[in-house]
């Protein structure tokens, strides 16, 4: 009788330590069981000298970002965020134990309190701009006598070639675009810019948005800064689409990596710098288009 061959044994993957964030607390606190992974495990809090890592035990693999994987690291900041100052760590911080994380919050002491001060009592909000691009171009060749009036000789020619007149209309209406989304940029940080402590501009991402901004803003001037988004929002009606959200921890102002160096797992020191990977649906103000 012949023998089945056995399965060749699941190897075990080791675990390890997630860290979300980094709080001030000498208190162990839970936060419940939300953890990334897919297994629901509870997050909770690494201590040393005043300062806390959040974190979830984890199997010590690459977490790809994936929509749920981020949805799951964003909510576990956000869910901190009610009750503490956040330091976000970039996405994927894992660690072998609880004494590697220790080491990292010992290791960057000093500039964690520092940037925690700085952080204290400050949320994040985002806001983009979008624009008809060829509602815009229609408006820009009514009154721009330049524009019109080489569009018109291109309409009008019935022989000859008009290729170079169209190149010339190309360029006049590209540039004519680029000035008037920096006219429309300038004036919405110039509205925003007395109730922000510190804005951040990010890259627009395709062709209608002109403006993909993050804005610091004191806790307590938060409906203050509503009440100037809802204003300018207001203005352009029917000409720009503001898309706002928020509040969130300090993600494009603080952003804690990690480098590793000769292979050896040492945190360098929290940097202050842009974010990624943040997803947004967090609140939309009800005059404010998507």
């Amino acid at each position: 009788m012949t023998r089945e061959a056995e399965p060749p044994p699941v190897e075990s993957v080791p675990e390890g330590k997630y860290v979300y964030c980094i709080i001030e607390t000498s208190e162990p606190r839970s936060f419940g069981p939300m953890g990334i992974g897919g297994r629901k495990d509870e997050v909770y809090t690494v201590h040393h000298k005043g300062l806390a890592a959040v974190v979830s035990n984890s199997p010590l693999v690459v977490y790809d970002p994936t929509r749920e994987n981020v949805f799951t690291h964003e909510q576990v900041n956000e869910t901190v965020m009610r009750e503490f100052t956040v330091l976000p760590m970039a996405f994927g911080a894992l660690f072998r134990t609880e004494e590697d994380i220790v080491e990292l919050i010992r290791g960057t002491y000093d500039a964690l309190r520092d940037v925690l001060a700085k952080m204290e009592g400050k949320v994040e909000f985002g806001l983009k701009v979008n624009w008809d691009r060829d509602k815009v171009t229609a408006e820009l060749e009514e009154k721009d006598d330049e524009i019109r009036h080489l569009k018109e000789q291109i309409t009008s020619r019935t022989t000859g070639s008009t290729y170079f007149a169209r190149m010339q209309l190309g360029r006049l209406i590209e540039t004519a675009l680029t000035d008037q989304a920096d006219a429309y940029i300038r004036e919405v940080y110039s509205q925003l810019r007395d109730t922000a402590v510190a804005s951040r501009a990010n890259k627009p991402i395709g062709d209608r948005m002109i403006m993909n901004a993050a804005f610091l803003i004191e806790r307590d001037r938060e409906a203050e800064f509503d009440q100037k988004v809802k204003e300018i929002a207001s203005k352009y009606e029917g000409k720009l689409a503001f898309k706002y959200t928020g509040p969130w921890p300090p993600y494009n102002f603080v952003h804690i990596r990690l480098k590793l160096e000769r292979g050896e797992d040492r945190g360098e020191g929290p940097a202050i710098e842009r974010g990624e990977g943040v997803t947004e649906p967090v609140r939309q103000l009800s005059n404010v288009s998507n």
